[in-house]
């Protein structure tokens, strides 16, 4: 008998029989990955495309809302992420990380019940060296009785989500998707342009000897971070009794990829740098979308001090610190800031 492919779309609409998600919910799903073909198109032809370098005029970058220099394909992917969603009738608004505020569909177009979130390419920092970059889309319930959403109507905690996921642009193209019944992993196959299920119901190992950080960051983290990395660096020789290895792509699509994969331990501690804006990652476009994934393939997601998916945003750009991977480990990593925490209270 012949191996039967499973496509993306056959996935979702037997998702769909199931009573996992529902018709609009599918078609929302199979729209955002539409549109990360079309990026991944943009991403693969790199220079050919005229597509790399900073975005701008006059030699002057153009500066998003983050305060940071976009690429050119920062840009193209959120236009395409724009174009795609606008229309299908599947949506009520959406919010990018490289917009000021919220979205409302056009009302030309019929408005839908879901709202999405997307960082439309994550570890731009790496396109001119052709590294892994990729795109990170979150799914939330639009408010009931609310027609035009707004900012305020985003700020649901992660648990809230009702899919999430991020397309990887490597050596393959990749898929990595949650629709809150474990975490799958669809791999493009550019001759017949589909996804095609490759991976069905990712689980992390929850020991690990690996981990993830910016090392360069250190002489800024906080004690217990310090001590915690301190301790993972001394190997067989410290407390923990066993050599770690370390390994920081500085895109978080690829780093967090490889620990869904293999296992591991993704950081990115508060410091003194970013301590002013609650962290370095954005908790809606970033933190969130990759916690639900996480946990949903057997993992688990922290600040540090609480679980990621529990945390009630205040604003659409919300930063915050981000331990996520193998359960064990981070509740090692949580132990130590707990530890730290309970020295420093008053009596």
């Amino acid at each position: 008998m012949t191996h039967t492919q499973i496509s993306l779309t056959r996935f979702l609409i037997e998702a769909e029989r199931d009573g996992h998600i529902n018709a609009d919910l599918r078609l929302l799903v199979e729209v955002v990955a539409r549109a990360c073909k079309r990026i991944s198109i943009a991403v693969g032809k790199g220079a050919l495309g005229g597509v790399l370098g900073d975005a701008g005029e006059g030699g002057q970058a153009s500066i998003n809302v983050q305060g940071e220099a976009q690429k050119k394909l920062d840009v193209l992917s959120n236009e395409i992420l724009l174009e795609a969603n606008a229309w299908g009738g599947h949506l009520a608004g959406l919010a990018s990380e490289e917009m000021t505020t919220s979205l409302p569909i056009p009302e030309t177009y019929p408005r839908g019940r879901y709202l999405l979130l997307f960082d439309p390419l994550d570890g731009s920092s790496n396109i001119d060296v052709n590294v892994s970059v990729g795109t990170i889309f979150s799914v939330l319930r639009c408010p009931q009785g609310v027609a035009a959403p707004e900012d305020q109507h985003f700020l649901q905690p992660g648990s809230a989500q009702v899919a999430a996921g991020y397309c990887i642009y490597g050596p393959s193209t990749m898929l990595v998707l949650t629709v809150g019944h474990g975490t799958h992993a669809f791999t493009l196959d550019r001759e017949v342009g589909s996804f095609i299920l490759t991976t069905r119901g990712m689980r992390i190992p929850e020991e690990t000897r690996e981990f993830a950080v910016n090392m360069s960051n250190q002489r800024f983290w906080e004690a217990p971070m310090q001590q915690y990395i301190g301790d993972l660096l001394l190997g067989k020789d410290g407390p923990r009794g066993k050599d770690f290895n370390m390994r920081w792509v500085a895109s978080m699509v690829a780093d967090v990829h490889r620990i869904l994969t293999r296992g591991g331990i993704f950081s990115y501690p508060l410091d003194s740098k970013c301590a002013p804006k609650g962290g370095k990652l954005r908790l809606m476009y970033e933190a969130n979308p990759m916690a639900f994934l996480v946990e949903q393939a057997g993992g688990a997601a922290s600040t540090g001090r609480m679980r990621m998916l529990d945390v009630v945003p205040s604003s659409l750009h919300q930063r915050v610190p981000v331990f996520l991977g193998s359960r064990a480990e981070v509740a090692i990593a949580e132990d130590y800031h707990r530890r730290h925490d309970a020295i420093r209270a008053p009596a």
